[in-house]
C-alpha cells in the first residue's frame, strides 16, 4: 500500500502543478493500494477550490468512488493521537492533516509515504525512532 499526503496528491491530479510529472507518474507506476486518510479530503477539495479546479475535485471523487483510492478512516482517538503528535512537533508547526497521515503510515504498517512536503515528514518520527521513506524522492 502507498499512503498518499495531499501535497502529492493534488500535483498528481493538476497538471499545472509543478511537481505533476513526477507526483502522477508515482501514482501511475504503483501497483500498491492507493490510501487516502479521510483528512486529505477536506484539504485536497480546499486547495483545488482555491485553484478554481472544482472539475478536478469531482474527477478525483469519481476515481475514488470507480474504487482508485481506498480510504483510511481516523478516530477519535486517532485524532488524539494526531493533537499529540501537533503538540510534539509544534516548533515544526506540524497541521493536523500531516500528522493524520503520518499517523495512518504508522497504524497501518506502512514505511512510506507519498509527499512532496520533505521538511515536515522527514523530521516525524515513530515512537521506536523509525523515520518514513519520502517517494517520490
Amino acid at each position: 500500500m502507498l499512503v498518499l499526503d495531499t501535497s502529492v496528491l493534488l500535483a498528481a491530479i493538476d497538471r499545472e502543478d509543478p511537481e505533476h510529472g513526477p507526483s502522477a507518474e508515482l501514482l501511475a507506476s504503483t501497483s500498491e493500494t492507493l490510501v487516502v486518510p479521510v483528512p486529505v479530503l477536506t484539504e485536497l477539495d480546499h486547495l483545488l477550490g482555491r485553484r478554481d479546479k472544482a472539475d478536478l475535485w469531482m474527477a478525483f471523487v469519481d476515481d475514488m468512488v470507480a474504487g482508485a483510492y481506498a480510504l483510511h478512516a481516523i478516530e477519535a482517538d486517532g485524532v488524539a493521537a494526531a493533537a499529540r503528535l501537533q503538540a510534539n512537533y509544534h516548533d515544526l508547526g506540524i497541521g493536523f492533516v500531516d500528522a493524520a497521515v503520518f499517523l495512518t503510515c504508522v497504524e497501518l504498517g506502512e514505511t512510506k509515504v507519498a509527499t512532496l512536503d520533505h521538511r515536515h515528514f522527514s523530521a516525524l518520527r515513530s515512537e521506536d525512532g523509525r523515520a518514513l521513506e519520502l517517494v517520490p524522492a
